[in-house]
């Protein structure tokens, strides 16, 4: 009894497209890996990185609209890379957890009466500010004005609000963090 061949893929299939990202793999997988290595410092990281690009192109319906799934490829796993390192920095930027577990007991009125003397010290040093910074760090820091608004509202450059804004920031902070004299 003779079994049956199975039926060649049909173009645009699905079978096909499984068949396209199998070559795109055996063809390129150990470059693909090796240049993610270089970026990431990491085997295992990249590893995973490429694991992450070969799935997604399966997810996809097909690749025939791609002109060059090598160059597509290789897209794909630096922009997955590159959000890898975004995410990478952004957790070893986080601070760490702090040891006292008492910290969040902290009873509401203290953090009240502590945020409110916070809000002085910045009330007072922005009034030592002239007038266009004070005004330009309210605008974005208390109402989330973006640099463009409020440059537009003060008839200034966009580059002067982002100058005025961050030496209000600059004065705050040495006001509101300077140790206080005895």
């Amino acid at each position: 009894m003779e079994h049956p061949r199975p039926e060649a893929p049909r173009p645009g299939g699905p079978s096909a497209h499984a068949g396209q990202v199998a070559a795109l793999y055996r063809e390129h997988h150990d470059a693909l890996v090796a240049l993610l290595q270089c970026r990431l410092s990491s085997r295992t990281d990249a590893q995973e990185i490429a694991q992450e690009v070969y799935v997604k192109l399966l997810t996809m319906n097909d690749l025939t609209h791609v002109e060059s799934p090598r160059a597509f490829l290789f897209r794909m796993a630096i922009n997955q890379s590159m959000d890898y390192l975004r995410k990478r920095v952004v957790r070893a930027n986080v601070p760490p957890d702090p040891i006292d577990d008492n910290v969040h007991a902290t009873p509401w009125p203290e953090q009240h009466l502590w945020a409110s003397q916070q809000w002085k010290k910045v009330q007072a040093a922005l009034r030592e500010l002239p007038a266009k910074a004070s005004r330009a760090f309210v605008m974005h820091v208390v109402e989330g004005r973006s640099f463009s608004a409020i440059a537009a509202d003060m008839k200034l450059s966009e580059r002067m609000v982002r100058y005025h804004v961050s030496h209000a920031m600059a004065h705050c902070r040495e006001r509101c963090f300077a140790p206080e004299a005895p």
